[in-house]
């Protein structure tokens, strides 16, 4: 790598796999302005990592070019015995804003949002105001989309836009142009509920307050932009089947990653084993006709992934809040129609290729009807119970108080493996009592 000087671009689509030793040595080739927008598109774990490893003399200029909340950020993701070193790097103003946002959980908004924002006294005239943050604007470039409006003991009393304000005569005050109906959100909120609130209202930017209606700072759109993606990110591999990963795919260790994937995998595994047991209380059956094991795989496997498709279905939904708990008996419902469909679709479909085959190679006997019709007739009610179940298993989670992703499609789909055998087994035996069985 010492070898070429690398742009920007062709350093940062390398990053995730390059070494700790070629990441500093590419970063340092960079020209001063290069490295330090750069930096600023780091994510915090890897800025952390970056500023750790540098010289200890150059650590102090970059951790002081982000902001609070950034640095914050950063120190949170570092590892705990370099935290207080890393703090040490900050001006004595900064330190105890830090201070501050570490004090809230990492996924609570107070964790999230920035302390330096602009702000107003209700009787400042408009130009007044304008005058003020045109200077104040200049340390507040993240946080220029909103000017709130505070009484002298920071109570959030309303908000005002820049348009607004160089719309409005210039005698005006600003309590006669702010409104003060202002969306907030509590310093405790979850990450994942702010999230959902910025979305819901189309927010550029929110006031964050205390129980008494303080300010305390402002979440921005992006770093909003972050927590979604996390969270995204968070569900996906809970759906899967694993725990959630600290960081990219690539650099996990190995021993870290079995050990994240192997719980869940020897879980769903024990499942299995009661899918093989259920087979086992039918011994008798699949012996008086072996026909009916041919199609095992495919009544099972079509209901794992009805379940699979109606659980994703379902926690995205929740996820973005299209969903609450009380939704539950109308998603039952459009899940019974919608299964039922399913079921008949694939039901028409397995028909036919028993038929087929049966003319072409007489595959499948003399009762080949009986035996079409019971995998018919299995793969509605298979198709069926997986969609409903697949549905449902979130909404219980989430009044036990439990992650609706945790409602992995891999778990959902060895429930309705088990209970596809029961459900194909006793249709097999109404259908074909006198003659295969």
């Amino acid at each position: 790598m010492a070898d070429k000087d690398f742009t920007p671009t062709e350093l940062y689509e390398a990053w995730p796999v390059l070494s700790m030793e070629e990441r500093v040595e590419g970063f340092e080739f960079l020209q001063r302005q290069e490295a330090d927008d750069f930096f600023l598109q780091l994510s915090a774990r890897d800025r952390a990592h970056l500023v750790v490893a540098l010289p200890r003399g150059e650590r102090r200029l970059w951790i002081r070019l982000l902001a609070p909340d950034d640095a914050a950020d950063l120190i949170q993701e570092a590892a705990a015995e370099e935290r207080e070193n890393l703090l040490a790097l900050l001006d004595d103003s900064t330190r105890r804003e830090v201070k501050g946002l570490l004090d809230y959980a990492e996924d609570e908004a107070g964790g999230l949002m920035n302390t330096r924002y602009s702000r107003l006294r209700a009787d400042m005239t408009v130009d007044e105001a304008i005058a003020y943050l045109r200077r104040d604007a200049r340390q507040r470039e993240k946080t220029v989309y909103y000017v709130y409006v505070v009484d002298a003991e920071e109570h959030l009393l309303g908000v005002v836009s820049f348009r607004d304000l160089i719309v409005a005569p210039g005698d005006k005050h600003v309590s006669d142009v702010m409104r003060t109906e202002v969306i907030s959100a509590p310093d405790d909120l979850d990450q994942e509920a702010l999230s959902q609130l910025f979305m819901r209202h189309h927010l550029l930017m929110m006031p964050i307050v205390d129980a008494d209606g303080r300010i305390k700072g402002v979440v921005n759109v992006d770093d909003i932009v972050h927590v979604v993606q996390e969270e995204a990110t968070e569900d996906i591999q809970k759906i899967g089947g694993v725990e959630t990963l600290e960081g990219p795919y690539l650099q996990i260790p190995l021993l870290l990653m079995i050990r994240k994937r192997a719980g869940w995998l020897a879980a769903l595994f024990l499942g299995q084993m009661l899918a093989a047991t259920a087979m086992g209380q039918y011994e008798a059956e699949i012996a008086r006709a072996v026909v009916l094991a041919l199609f095992v795989p495919l009544i099972i496997s079509s209901g794992g992934n009805s379940g699979s498709q109606a659980t994703t279905l379902v926690i995205r939904a929740m996820a973005l809040g299209e969903l609450r708990i009380r939704d539950w008996w109308r998603v039952i419902r459009r899940e019974l129609v919608t299964g039922l469909g399913l079921g008949l679709i694939l039901a028409s479909i397995g028909l036919a290729r028993i038929l087929a085959w049966q003319g072409l190679f007489n595959a499948y006997g003399e009762h080949y009807f009986l035996v079409a019709l019971t995998v018919a007739l299995s793969l509605i009610g298979v198709v069926l119970w997986g969609a409903v179940a697949g549905s449902l298993l979130p909404f219980i989670l989430r009044a036990l108080g439990f992650d609706p992703a945790s409602a992995s499609a891999p778990f959902v789909a060895t429930l309705v493996d088990v209970t596809g055998l029961i459900i194909y087994f006793t249709i097999a035996d109404v259908i074909l009592r006198g003659t295969l069985l």
